[in-house]
């Protein structure tokens, strides 16, 4: 990596789960480059979704590096998320066309329920398996199934935490980390932000924002993706060995249920 800068540049690791991100800085720019980035990311930063692309570049070895804005900025607070601009940009990436051509171009074929749920009841271990909230779980999710079928599928972020929405010095809002997007049911997403940010009084009003009303089978369809997903994350954490915080979503299941 170091060798695409001259002496005048510091580049030093930006952290996170692949080791692939690092962050650049001169006196005079500021960049955050990744290695090996998707495609994707073009149409994203053309889409004004994630910081301005700046240069992709293609080693020797046949790596792709891709250097982006480094912006100065701060990460939504959970309670920045009834904002009406998290709606509607979640609503514009839902509704474009270039980021559903590209990801299609990409291979990504829409992911169903049903896939979902073969993936869950094969990959879930066995200690998993004989938790009482995931049978009870894994059981909901087998008797809903036929109750969510979607009438369109979209790009999905699928990680719309609030630590991934970056507001901008400039008033810029973006959505990163883009590596688990796919094509889905928009219930994906805003079935996730609702759960974990929007008391239920106020979903009918957040749906306003973003350009949907709230019908009884929105809901079926964001507790079914909400829960397979948990289940999934679940699953993840164990693998990591990260035992607490997968009690914690053990009970979170316990609450949606």
């Amino acid at each position: 990596m170091e060798h695409l800068f001259d002496q005048n540049w510091e580049i030093v690791p930006a952290g996170g789960a692949t080791g692939e991100a690092f962050f650049a800085h001169s006196k005079e720019q500021k960049l955050f480059l990744k290695r090996n980035s998707s495609p994707f990311l073009a149409v994203l930063s053309a889409e004004k979704i994630v910081p301005k692309l700046v240069w992709t570049k293609r080693l020797e070895n046949g790596d792709v590096i891709t250097a982006q804005q480094w912006l100065q900025g701060n990460i939504l607070r959970a309670a920045d998320m009834n904002n009406e601009r998290v709606a509607k940009l979640l609503r514009k990436i839902h509704q474009s066309s270039p980021l559903l051509t590209m990801l299609k171009r990409l291979g990504k074929a829409p992911l169903l329920p049903e896939k979902m749920l073969m993936d869950l009841t094969q990959n879930l271990d066995r200690d998993l398996q004989q938790s009482p909230v995931v049978q009870e779980s894994l059981a909901y999710l087998k008797a809903e199934i036929k109750q969510i079928s979607c009438p369109e599928f979209v790009v999905c972020h699928c990680d719309v935490n609030h630590h991934n929405w970056l507001l901008s010095e400039e008033d810029e809002l973006f959505l990163i980390d883009w590596d688990g997007a796919l094509i889905g049911d928009p219930a994906i997403d805003i079935g996730s932000l609702l759960y974990w940010y929007i008391p239920e009084a106020q979903w009918e009003d957040w749906l306003s924002k973003y350009g949907i009303p709230l019908t009884d089978h929105l809901r079926k369809r964001m507790k079914w993706y909400v829960i397979a997903q948990t289940l999934m994350s679940i699953q993840w954490l164990k693998d990591k060995q990260v035992q607490e915080e997968a009690d914690y979503w053990l009970r979170y299941l316990n609450a949606v249920l």
